[in-house]
């Protein structure tokens, strides 16, 4: 197989490479006389001071560039692929797949399943462990790239392989031992599905994961997200309530233990968990540093935490205006609390907040980052919006202004009369956006 040319795309204004002959057009050949199969080549052989690239230009010419930069230093070249090689795609069939709950019509990449431990690296992605060969590992230790996000799912050999649906998915593990004898840090995930994985299972794989401590500085449970789309896919049931309440109890045993012998609570239930057994979030303190936001673990709390840090200060206004905001059906109540808490402070301004209902995926689908621009048109045309909406741009595809069913927010802001703005999705931009009407 012909090895996929890196060509540079631009260079980072100020950066080491900016002071040199490198342009953007360049085809990337070696660094310091070692050929660059993908990103861990390059991040590997980029942290030493003085590196020696070797570039053919467009014109076919080949040249050689000294570069002096400090240790571990980003050199400033930007890749026409961020990987500098094919993104891998999943193997698995896991019965709790999302993607395979998406109804048809939407745009190609969205269905493509990444399993891809570069990107786990990169982009805190979780991986499954089995499409990754022992080169791979051999790789991540040699290079030292963490921490590593793995998706565990249970510890159990067996029951591992039937919810992945890759026979091969219990042996996988042995790979996460080999990680962990080397001292490579990871993250860890268990997607808990009803009649599955939870009750003793969860037990067993909460205690046979302790095993890696402290190099496994984390793993969160989160709920097995179920759409409306599940026609012959393998027959999942929601959490109840007091299934929540029983998965909380489990993780705050497990704990308590932990943080007696360990100093770390290592374990944690995502925000789901407690919104839906109707329980009180746990204290800042309870999540180490917030190693799980991106499954939802501690997100409310940490909202919270910006929001009061914001508050200190604020003086009453007398500002007048109205405006409006939409949420998912999860953070909701929270919001509204928080909207409560900003009328003492700008009585005069009218406020409505909208918990937009996820008919697109299924109202079981409640976080705001899954809904889509015709949810939010239809379940807001006619209603009371004020002069501006506010967006939280989670709802967006990163670096555009696109929601997930492909609506721009300029289509958006069409279909419902109103300025549409984008503000960050923390407890901060919340106060700063009633300055902003």
């Amino acid at each position: 197989m012909q090895k996929k040319a890196q060509i540079i795309k631009s260079i980072r204004p100020g950066s080491a490479a900016s002071f040199t002959k490198l342009c953007a057009g360049d085809e990337l050949i070696s660094i310091n006389g070692e050929e660059i199969r993908d990103i861990f080549d390059y991040q590997y052989l980029t942290t030493d001071t003085e590196i020696e690239i070797v570039v053919r230009t467009p014109k076919g010419r080949e040249r050689a560039v000294r570069l002096e930069k400090e240790e571990d230093e980003d050199p400033g070249l930007v890749f026409e692929e961020g990987l500098m090689d094919e993104y891998r795609s999943c193997h698995n069939k896991c019965v709790f797949c999302f993607i395979d709950q998406m109804p048809k019509g939407m745009r190609e990449t969205l269905y493509f399943k990444d399993d891809d431990s570069r990107l786990s690296f990169l982009q805190g992605n979780y991986v499954t462990l089995t499409n990754m060969s022992d080169e791979d590992i051999d790789r991540v230790i040699r290079y030292r790239l963490d921490p590593i996000n793995i998706s565990f799912q249970t510890t159990n050999p067996e029951l591992r392989c039937r919810m992945m649906g890759n026979r091969f998915a219990g042996q996988a593990l042995e790979k996460a031992d080999r990680l962990h004898k080397a001292g490579i840090r990871m993250n860890g995930q268990i997607v808990l599905c009803k009649g599955l994985n939870d009750g003793q299972e969860l037990t067993r794989s909460i205690r046979d994961l302790t095993k890696y401590i402290p190099e496994l500085m984390s793993v969160s449970v989160v709920p097995v997200g179920l759409t409306k789309y599940r026609e012959g896919l393998y027959p999942l049931e929601p959490f109840t309530p007091e299934d929540a309440k029983e998965v909380i109890r489990t993780v705050e045993e497990w704990q308590k233990k932990l943080c007696r012998k360990y100093g770390t609570h290592f374990i944690h239930a995502s925000d789901e968990w407690y919104v839906n057994a109707g329980l009180p979030l746990p204290g800042e303190e309870s999540y180490d540093g917030y190693l799980q936001l991106e499954n939802g673990v501690g997100m409310l709390r940490l909202l919270l935490q910006e929001f009061e840090e914001e508050l200190k200060g604020l003086h009453k206004s007398k500002k007048k205006g109205e405006f409006s905001f939409v949420t998912g059906v999860l953070v909701y109540p929270t919001i509204t609390d928080m909207a409560g808490r900003m009328k003492e402070y700008f009585p005069n301004v009218t406020v409505h907040g909208y918990p937009v209902r996820n008919d697109f995926f299924g109202e079981r689908i409640t976080v705001t980052g899954l809904l889509t621009g015709q949810d939010i048109v239809k379940q807001l045309k006619g209603k009371e919006l004020g002069t501006v909406l506010y967006l939280p741009e989670n709802l967006l595809r990163s670096g555009e202004e696109i929601l997930l069913d492909d609506m721009t927010v300029s289509e958006l802001s069409q279909a419902l009369q109103v300025k549409v703005d984008i503000v960050k999705s923390d407890g901060t931009a919340f106060v700063q956006m009633w300055n902003r009407i």
